[in-house]
């Protein structure tokens, strides 16, 4: 699905006011604006053409695209609040010679450049998470698999010289133990390989939240996990 349309903070005004109202005309909505007709005019144009604002015979109403993007607002700010990344976190687990062994993946893009970890991805728009996990099974391994859910795993990335949150994401926990066709090595972004547990340990460059996330899924029965990491600016 593509990225939304940014909005003209007066379009934002427009779609606030439509929120509480089953239809409403042109003058409450310049009144909402408080902008000259001419400028409100031509941002409910825009507003109609981005397929948010539909006209009627009673004046203006919300769309039911529109109704979704004005549900996100914070109708205290005046602005779209940001939303939590919803992706799935696949954990992947063979026997190879009497020993367990799990599909990891090196990043090579940023940020978190080089770390190794678990295969991630955005769960797409009307798309399962179990959809999601297959999808991105097929597309970064070439390997076909079944998963099941295994629990949520919320990770909130706090920069460490900032203090900000710069990452914030709802995993859902994937987990598979039959796999088929043939791995692909390399992959735009990052690289595949089967490792253990025991070899992740000592491994330097990991993701902080790599033990726990493994943990949680494979150990997992539904539950909710919530983390906060810090990461420096050479890290991320």
């Amino acid at each position: 699905m593509s990225l939304e349309e940014k909005v003209h903070n007066a379009q934002i005004k427009i779609l606030r006011e439509l929120l509480f109202l089953p239809t409403a005309h042109f003058a409450a909505l310049q009144r909402a604006t408080g902008l000259d007709s001419d400028h409100v005019k031509f941002h409910i144009k825009r507003l109609v053409a981005l397929g948010y604002v539909t006209k009627t015979a009673d004046g203006y109403m919300l769309s039911i695209k529109g109704k979704e993007y004005a549900n996100k607002l914070d109708t205290d700010a005046g602005v779209i609040e940001r939303q939590p990344k919803v992706a799935v976190l696949l954990v992947i687990e063979r026997q190879h010679h009497n020993e367990k062994q799990y599909l990891l993946q090196q990043r090579l893009k940023h940020p978190y450049y080089g770390f190794w970890g678990a295969p991630t991805g955005k769960v797409r728009w009307a798309e399962s998470v179990v959809e999601a996990a297959a999808r991105e099974l097929a597309e970064e391994t070439g390997l076909r698999g079944t998963f099941v859910h295994r629990g949520v795993y919320h990770e909130r990335v706090r920069h460490s010289q900032t203090n900000e949150i710069v990452e914030d994401k709802l995993f859902h926990l994937m987990f598979c133990d039959a796999v088929s066709g043939t791995m692909v090595k390399e992959f735009e972004g990052g690289k595949n390989a089967w490792r253990t547990r025991e070899e992740m340990e000592s491994e330097p460059k990991k993701y902080k939240s790599f033990m726990r996330e493994m943990a949680a899924c494979i150990d997992g029965h539904g539950e909710l996990t919530e983390v906060i990491y810090e990461y420096g600016a050479t890290e991320f």
